[in-house]
């Protein structure tokens, strides 16, 4: 292929396109929004904004409605007291942005009054406009609220009531401890150097240190096998399948929320792939190799360890998705080697995928392509900035706030170190993911190709645990339920207090945590998620305690454990192995 040609959708070519050179210099991120997307998003809007009398009218009408309470708002203010006068708009429950009882001081009530009075007119004007496309819809409201969150009063100095209260008391020693954490990051960036390390959580030391062995390594995977802690073990082993998108240990953190462990410690032999972090040289693999070098060949290592036996098989996130892939195939070709499947915030139907979807598109696919092409990889960094956007609130201005303004050092915990041990995702694979799955939904469509053949949900006859998270903004809980649409197996489904990852490292006798859980018996008619909602028993603590209910109501009796590897499969290292090591 010529060097100055556009590729085509899907095909990665390892020169530098036009294309490549055009995302390098944006500098935006994984998958940085493709500017062509966002100047159709836009024009889409104001062009239909424009035919619709309608929405003008109630858009000028609302404006205006917002103008009298903030003007009734500083009337109370000036005539009975800053600190009497009642708030018009309060802080919606998720917002912690105005928390503080600085906020409700004279001018600063009035800056935030009149943000959240904006931001609540852009909610209204990015949402129900006549013949405006749903993704250009949530493109446009997307870009509005990633606007909102920079112009917030909360983000300089002279506007945050915190932050001035922070430097009076410290005598200003909280900016100067601020501009200090400024230039030693503009440094780190200026340099190419990776951020600082996660401190006292160290993998292998402190986190993933549940014992096992490596029992199978191959060019994608090492497979460990846990060493058992209790005297007997039901027979049938859990394989666990984790996304490739992270790091396989938030499965097995600290010793007290490793689910790994806790698993071990009931009486399971505990399976668990831990994916390769890919560079150049994978830049080839695609979704049928994770498939074979990944599912599959795991769960021959599993049949050939403990033989005779069938598997719990369990995917998270991204690896469920893999896993429903792959039990769908099985179903297809009578391959009964599975005893049950759970996943964890795990989607099977794209259709509604959240706030990831803003950047799937056409455009943003042949940019994202063009990126990849040039090192063959995304970069755990670029994916990353892309959940930044998701959150900027939450996950970008406020630490910034916290760090450059406060004078704040985090606190790391093993979660956050977790978080920041980024991987990367193979061209080929990444392409193919997001053009079937969420730009294509070809799973739910029975359009899904696994290894050439078609494979239908429908066919997934065992049963299934499957857990959604309330404020999960990667796999949102009412795309993860549509899986009770697509089949008529059996299904557990446990809806847990948390988001993606804090509510499935969800340990017993962690404070505040909560779940709903209800049974789809095989063959019944699905509920919608509201009635879903309605219906379900709710409960406190962790829904962990509940999965290994189910699990040993499908397991045998308990037998003497097996052996760590085999003949066919001998050991390889002692767990967490060498590719989680992998930077």
């Amino acid at each position: 292929m010529n060097m100055m040609t556009i590729p085509a959708p899907g095909a990665l070519n390892k020169k530098i396109p036009v294309q490549a050179a055009i995302s390098n210099v944006q500098q935006g991120g994984p998958q940085a929004l493709a500017p062509e997307s966002v100047l159709l998003a836009w024009l889409d809007w104001s062009m239909h904004l424009a035919a619709s009398p309608a929405k003008c009218t109630e858009l000028t009408q609302l404006a205006l409605n917002q103008h009298q309470q903030l003007a009734l708002y500083l009337q109370q203010c000036l005539m009975s007291g800053p600190g009497q006068a009642r708030a018009q708009v309060e802080p919606p429950f998720q917002e912690r942005r105005f928390a503080a009882p600085e906020w409700r001081q004279w001018p600063f009530n009035l800056l935030f009054q009149n943000f959240l009075l904006q931001q609540r007119w852009w909610e209204q004007a990015t949402r129900d406009v006549p013949g405006l496309g749903t993704h250009h819809q949530s493109v446009v409201a997307f870009g509005a609220n990633l606007w909102q969150d920079m112009c917030s009063p909360r983000n300089t100095l002279l506007t945050n009531p915190v932050v001035l209260q922070r430097t009076v008391d410290e005598n200003g020693a909280n900016l100067l401890r601020g501009m200090a954490a400024m230039v030693a990051k503009l440094q780190q960036l200026a340099s190419g150097a990776p951020a600082p390390g996660p401190g006292d959580f160290i993998v292998g030391r402190d986190i993933a240190v549940t014992p096992g062995k490596v029992v199978l390594q191959n060019r994608l995977i090492e497979l460990i096998q846990y060493s058992p802690t209790t005297a007997t073990v039901h027979p049938e082993p859990i394989l666990i399948v984790p996304a490739w998108i992270m790091k396989y240990y938030i499965l097995d953190l600290s010793p007290h929320n490793s689910l790994i462990r806790y698993l071990v410690e009931q009486g399971h032999t505990v399976f668990c792939i831990s994916w390769k972090n890919p560079g150049s040289a994978e830049r080839d693999l695609d979704m049928d190799d994770y498939l074979e070098l990944g599912f599959d060949a795991a769960l021959a290592a599993v049949n050939a360890i403990v033989p005779q036996q069938k598997v719990h098989a369990t995917g998270y996130c991204l690896g469920g998705t893999l896993l429903s892939i792959a039990c769908a195939a099985m179903a297809q070709r009578g391959d009964e080697r599975l005893a049950s499947v759970s996943l964890f915030a795990a989607q099977t139907d794209f259709s509604e995928p959240g706030g990831l979807g803003v950047f799937i598109d056409e455009n943003q696919l042949r940019q994202l392509d063009a990126q990849m092409a040039v090192k063959g990889y995304l970069t755990g960094e670029q994916m990353g900035a892309a959940f930044q956007m998701m959150r900027s609130s939450d996950l970008l201005w406020m630490p910034l706030v916290n760090s450059f303004l406060m004078g704040d050092v985090a606190s790391v915990n093993d979660l956050m170190a977790w978080n920041s041990d980024a991987t990367r995702m193979p061209a080929t694979m990444h392409s193919q993911y997001l053009r079937r799955l969420y730009l294509n939904n070809d799973l739910s469509a029975g359009r899904y190709p696994a290894n050439g053949q078609p494979v239908f949900l429908s066919d997934i006859a065992v049963p299934v645990f499957c857990v959604g998270t309330v404020a999960d903004h990667v796999a949102p809980w009412r795309s993860v339920y549509k899986l009770h649409a697509a089949t008529a197996a059996e299904i557990t489904f446990v809806l847990t207090s948390g988001g993606h990852n804090a509510g499935i490292v969800s340990e017993p006798g962690h404070a505040h945590h909560n779940f709903q859980i209800k049974i789809r018996r095989s063959g019944a008619a699905a509920r919608t998620p509201d009635e879903w909602v309605a219906e379900a028993e709710q409960h406190d603590g962790s829904w962990w305690l509940e999965w290994v209910s189910w699990l040993q109501k499908r397991s045998g009796k308990k037998t003497a454990p097996p052996e760590l590897g085999g003949p066919e499969h001998r050991i390889v290292g002692a767990a967490p192995g060498t590719y989680v090591m992998e930077k």
